[in-house]
């Protein structure tokens, strides 16, 4: 588990990154948090440095969209998803629960298991 903020800190429509085994970018979208890799799955752009709407987020590079609540994208050019990681709120705090860090996210193992 990585302590990334404060929740006042992470105001909505914002976005940091934290380092763990891999870069993870953290959003507030709309008073909700939301963790994933942070670089996109079609080149190596980071997300964090992207465009949030609502729940998705547009890569800087070329304009690939991500539902940050499942990591899939939904429009050209990105196929592949990006893997998602739980994030708690604990006393004002806002931790990311890594994948591979400490314990993996059910997104990543559906990931690892096609692979």
């Amino acid at each position: 588990m990585i302590a990334v903020c404060r929740v006042e800190e992470l105001p909505p429509g914002e976005s940091t990154r934290v380092f763990a085994d891999v870069a993870v970018a953290v959003f507030n979208a709309d008073g909700e948090f939301y963790a994933v890799d942070d670089t996109c799955t079609h080149q190596d752009a980071s997300l964090s440095e992207g465009f949030l709407e609502g729940c998705f987020v547009e890569c800087p590079l070329h304009a690939a969209f991500f539902d940050l609540r499942t990591g899939q994208p939904t429009c050209l050019p990105a196929k592949r998803p990006v893997r998602t990681h739980p994030v708690t709120i604990e006393d004002g705090v806002i931790h990311v629960h890594v994948a591979g860090h400490a314990g993996q996210s059910e997104n990543a193992q559906e990931q690892e298991a096609v692979a």
